[in-house]
């Protein structure tokens, strides 16, 4: 029990410093006096490092989860097949492309973190957006900042509670698909936003002030991405909508499979 404990308490670090990083990632520009270089130069500078540094914790994490539990290593297997099979979707979505910003992947790393909690959803999410990456040719200097957010939408899943009513169920799940449908091109928004415009003195300065930047970024980000959002968001809710029920009864019955087996060690 108390190895248990020491090894939850290590993930949650790992991971509670990988919110930071992630975050350091995203806003430090926000910190500059200044900008005085386009988006490319950079954030291709940074892209491997924070890529290097995600690959670094999601091995930690699995060697942490597979350490003297059976069931651990079948999760991680399960792991295995689940990104494989939603890094195949980002190439149907490639091949034939959806309405606006929908993309189907987003949907199984929620359900993956409702049911078999936050850890795993965060694996998921990361790991299916770099496998995906290098199966449609979508690597890049965004791809990091992808991770990180696909990421946080299986950690923030496996917070959920589990209501006994299937409607709620339902309902909670798909007020998800439709918050982080409209959060992730948000957020990724923050990725170029602040370097659009250098040398014409309409990129971020500091000396502007707080106010007019979010103005700003709002008026950018309504013209440009919300219609892309919502299309994203609608397509998470009627995925959800259709298929939601069914699987989470399915991978639940997945989960408790592996949970039984352990115990009966």
């Amino acid at each position: 029990m108390r190895n248990d404990l020491k090894q939850n308490l290590l993930t949650a670090t790992i991971y509670a410093l990988t919110g930071l990083i992630g975050l350091a990632a995203f806003t430090y520009p926000f910190f500059l006096p200044r900008l005085v270089v386009d988006t490319s130069e950079a954030r291709a500078e940074t892209a491997p490092l924070l890529t290097l540094i995600l690959l670094v914790i999601c091995l930690g994490v699995l060697l942490l989860e597979v350490q003297g539990q059976t069931v651990s290593s079948k999760m991680v297997a399960a792991l295995g097949v689940m990104v494989a099979a939603s890094a195949a979707l980002r190439f149907l979505e490639v091949a034939i492309p959806g309405p606006g910003g929908f993309s189907p992947i987003f949907v199984p790393v929620i359900f993956a973190g409702y049911v078999f909690g936050s850890r795993f959803g965060f694996l998921m999410g990361t790991l299916t957006m770099l496998v995906s990456a290098l199966i449609t040719g979508g690597v890049g200097p965004w791809l990091p900042y992808q991770m990180f957010v696909a990421g946080w939408i299986g950690l923030t899943a496996g917070w959920m509670p589990h209501p006994g009513n299937p409607r709620l169920e339902l309902v909670m799940l798909i007020g998800a698909g439709i918050v982080w449908g409209i959060f992730y091109g948000l957020i990724m928004n923050l990725y170029f936003w602040p370097f659009i415009g250098i040398g014409t003195g309409q990129s971020w300065d500091q000396e502007a002030g707080l106010g007019k930047a979010l103005g700003g970024f709002a008026a950018f980000y309504v013209t440009t991405s919300l219609v892309w959002d919502l299309a994203r968001a609608a397509g998470n809710a009627l995925l959800i909508l259709v298929l939601g029920l069914p699987t989470i009864r399915a991978l639940t019955r997945f989960h408790d499979k592996f949970r039984f087996r352990i115990q009966g060690v």
